[in-house]
């Protein structure tokens, strides 16, 4: 069974692009909300949940707009992937956070379910 590619949409009206990349591009943004601690050493990054570490490696990246990473226990071959990418609607002004991730269907709605919780942190500490 193939992980299917989903994404994930969150209106962040009231934050600024720049302060909401800085939380999101960052090794220290994202210790503030996706995981407890991040380390990064080039292009590989460390996560650390309940001190249980998981690496992931840097894949794409465009200062101000997105960060793509590939978790290393995922098959190189596989194009899965997760990216945080900044999207400012031009008529509107509205900031819009898009989570790409892939997951296997019958996990999608708890890795939706997570990343629902991870975002609510992430507007705690935005203030949003």
């Amino acid at each position: 069974m193939n992980k299917e590619k989903y994404i994930i949409e969150y209106s962040l009206n009231n934050v600024s692009p720049s302060v909401l990349w800085t939380y999101v591009g960052t090794v220290n943004g994202l210790a503030d909300w996706f995981a407890d601690t991040v380390t990064a050493d080039g292009k590989e990054y460390t996560f650390f949940w309940n001190k249980m570490p998981q690496t992931a490696h840097q894949i794409g990246y465009r200062s101000g707009v997105f960060i793509r990473f590939r978790w290393d226990e995922e098959d190189v071959d596989t194009k899965s992937y997760f990216e945080f990418r900044i999207n400012v609607i031009e008529l509107t002004g509205d900031v819009i956070l898009e989570i790409t991730d892939y997951a296997y269907p019958d996990e999608k709605r708890d890795s939706i379910d997570l990343w629902n919780r991870q975002i609510s942190s992430l507007r705690q500490r935005l203030g949003a």
